[in-house]
């Protein structure tokens, strides 16, 4: 019913070796909101001079990958030949299509001196009609991101439309995410959209008059809109979309309709290790020596040497 809220998630934290990310969907109850199959808080985490991050060479299939920063900066590689720095209110959009592997590490000043992180990591689940595209990668940097006054806050539009304002991020089918920064208290509606959520990345938020607190992540009754009620200093992503043409399965990074496609992907991973990223489905990014293996494979012999 309207002023109703579907369902509230609770945050699940994961340690990723070094650092930990809070993970939203997939959950038990939901398994994607839109073409949204993969939500990730990372930090806020600090790093010492010397640390970083450090997620080494591994593949994807069937979907895009988003990054936005609030705070830091990541270097991504891909096996395009991609070498791109994001920081703060860019976007970086990697389509894998039928088959990319990438890394994301903390660029070599950050941590010779040490830093913070905060990001949200995104998959979206490509169409039917696009799972097996070539592969691509894209950055859009902050100046290029329409914003939108919300009366007290200004709303970002990563992709989709919003607020009347368009992303210039493309996307084979209907999507809306939207990061939402309040200068001061402020009350507004969702942008209209089959099927949506709100993620609460810092400070308490009601809608419809419910609190929501920090990390928390609410998703709507399909295709109502909600009243979003904003305390000075909070941010939300909203993100969500048409709803999927098909269930999505999902299998480590891989993600299909189809589940014998996820199972030629993974023989793709290791057939590609076995050939040293040679003349493979899968093959290196600039640099990398290293890689993730397919969940309980052994662990690479190459020690991890960070690209220069």
């Amino acid at each position: 019913m309207a002023g109703a809220i579907d369902l509230l998630i609770d945050p699940r934290p994961r340690d990723l070796g070094g650092f930990s990310v809070r993970r939203l969907l997939p959950d038990a109850r939901r398994r994607n909101v839109g073409p949204f199959v993969f939500f990730d808080h990372l930090g806020p985490a600090k790093f010492g001079p010397g640390d970083g991050i450090d997620v080494r060479p591994h593949p994807h299939i069937g979907l895009a990958t988003v990054t936005w920063l609030f705070e830091g900066a990541l270097d991504h590689r891909d096996s395009l030949g991609t070498v791109q720095t994001i920081r703060p209110g860019a976007v970086n959009w990697m389509t894998a299509g039928k088959g990319i592997s990438h890394s994301e590490r903390t660029p070599p000043d950050e941590r010779k001196r040490g830093h913070r992180i905060e990001a949200i990591q995104t998959w979206v689940a490509l169409p039917k009609s696009h799972e097996e595209v070539d592969p691509a990668f894209a950055h859009f940097p902050a100046d290029k991101l329409p914003k939108a006054s919300l009366g007290g806050a200004t709303a970002t539009i990563i992709a989709g439309s919003a607020f009347g304002q368009t992303s210039p991020v493309p996307f084979p089918s209907g999507i809306c995410q939207v990061v939402v920064e309040a200068e001061q208290d402020c009350t507004f509606e969702t942008p209209e959209m089959q099927e949506c959520c709100v993620h609460v990345v810092s400070g308490e938020a009601k809608i419809h008059g419910q609190t929501i607190g920090e990390c928390q992540m609410v998703v709507l009754p399909d295709s109502q809109r909600a009243t979003v009620d904003l305390a000075a200093g909070t941010r939300i992503m909203i993100a969500g979309g048409d709803k999927l043409d098909a269930p999505r399965h999902l299998d480590w990074n891989f993600v299909s309709s189809s589940k014998e496609r996820l199972a030629k992907a993974r023989e793709d991973w290791r057939a590609s290790i076995c050939a040293a990223f040679k003349d493979s489905w899968f093959t290196q990014p600039p640099g990398e020596v290293a890689y993730i293996p397919y969940p309980s494979d052994p662990d690479p012999d190459p020690e991890d040497v960070p690209p220069l």
